[in-house]
């Protein structure tokens, strides 16, 4: 339980390097996303409001007030509404299913006036929060079914209702949590499958299946032998884990042309031939590896990227941000930006494996998560190693909805993490 209801904290007690790593991502991800939009003949300021740099500062300087607001509210806040929060996230999923105007396909913001709000990046803290504060309850393990279903509910249905939605890339955030589950007690069998089941759809994708196959029969047949003064079970565990293999290559097709829409589709094929259709769908990808190849170890320089000033990167300045620093900022530059991130990564587990306290542990877990998935697969996207699924670069990406849910999720973590001595740790 806790020891003491006590909102306010001394300066000393809250993270001050997680803190500057967020400041230089936002003043980073600020100055770039000025650069993806700079026009040199139409004399642009940092500060011009009809420019997209100009929208985000309003966006920053309204982001620190929300954290002005988390460091004011009582600690106990978050995990005592983490579920209040988890439904109304789930009501605006609903709603804007059926309110919002289709845009990219996907329908999935709320207009109000000149402003966007995109519900399902604020379900990310939301669903973190609740499934917190149901690991963090006394008695509940993760060995347990009844935990096992309700954890998939917790996760689920927020995951569905975005999908719905036509936006696969936030429903694949959802993901993410199964790091944090595995802290908790999942499995590594889980994430091995998650693996191999990767690894064989984009095998079957560029390798001949009866190549496939009998690779896969000298793999068992080599097991068996290794095993074969071992119990028959452990032989038909394996012979049955090749025919489960052989049934996944069997069923790709009929998922990539049955189940995948045809953009979806497009993606994985640029993925594994980046001279797909070059002037269509693999346009983008083609253009922002140009833009970070051409940035060489120093880059061009602030402003002087030529891919920007023709417009040859669509979206540079959301999810593709990450070729502008390439180009400008070269070699050097994206290391940075990648150091910064493991850095936030890093200190942010550190920090949830200090905490007193399950709830806590498990909600850091959980922002670490999510934001090392963003990274990870926002860079890998933009440098051709991984499919466009659409998501943005944590606190980079042009955008209020991201800015903010980020922000929310990391503040408040914040928040707990200096409130730690004031906890008595709950099965920990």
């Amino acid at each position: 339980m806790y020891a003491r209801n006590k909102s306010e904290i001394p300066s000393s007690r809250i993270d001050w390097l997680t803190v500057g790593i967020y400041a230089a991502c936002v003043l980073l991800g600020w100055l770039n996303i000025f650069a993806a939009v700079y026009d040199p003949e139409a004399n642009q300021s940092l500060f011009d409001f009809s420019l997209n740099a100009g929208k985000q500062l309003i966006w920053i300087g309204s982001s620190l007030v929300l954290v002005i607001i988390i460091m004011v509210i009582d600690f106990k806040f978050f995990e005592a509404f983490a579920y209040v929060l988890w439904g109304l996230f789930l009501i605006a999923l609903v709603a804007v299913i059926f309110l919002a105007r289709d845009v990219n396909g996907a329908k999935s913001w709320f207009e109000i006036g000149s402003i966007r709000v995109q519900p399902s990046e604020f379900a990310k803290f939301g669903t973190a929060l609740a499934l917190a504060k149901f690991m963090g309850t006394a008695g509940v393990k993760f060995e347990q079914m009844r935990t096992k279903l309700i954890c998939g509910v917790l996760l689920g249905v927020p995951a569905v209702l975005i999908l719905l939605q036509n936006d696969t890339g936030s429903t694949m955030v959802f993901a993410s949590f199964v790091l944090v589950l595995y802290r908790e007690g999942l499995p590594a069998w889980v994430l091995v499958l998650g693996l191999v089941a990767a690894a064989v759809l984009i095998l079957t994708l560029i390798v001949n299946k009866f190549i496939l196959f009998i690779g896969i029969a000298v793999i068992v047949a080599f097991i068996v032998f290794q095993l074969r003064r071992k119990t028959l079970r452990n032989i038909a565990a394996v012979v049955g884990g090749g025919l489960v293999v052989v049934a996944m290559i069997l069923s790709v097709d009929f998922f990539v042309h049955k189940v995948l829409q045809k953009h979806q589709r497009d993606r994985i094929m640029v993925l594994l031939d980046d001279q797909t259709d070059k002037k269509g769908v693999g346009w983008q990808v083609l253009q922002s590896k140009i833009a970070i190849g051409s940035g060489g170890l120093m880059g061009k320089g602030f402003l002087q990227g030529t891919q920007t000033k023709f417009d040859y990167v669509p979206e540079q300045s959301t999810d593709f941000i990450f070729c502008t620093i390439g180009e400008e900022h070269g070699w050097l530059g994206s290391l940075l930006v990648i150091a910064l991130f493991m850095g936030l990564t890093c200190r942010l587990v550190f920090l949830a494996e200090r905490q007193k306290d399950r709830f806590a542990r498990i909600y850091g877990y959980s922002v670490a998560s999510i934001i090392f998935f963003h990274f990870f697969i926002n860079i890998g996207m933009t440098v051709g190693l991984l499919p466009v699924i659409g998501i943005p670069l944590p606190f980079f990406s042009y955008g209020g909805s991201s800015l903010w849910s980020f922000t929310i999720l990391l503040f408040i973590f914040i928040k707990i993490d200096a409130h730690r001595t004031e906890v008595l740790g709950r099965n920990y």
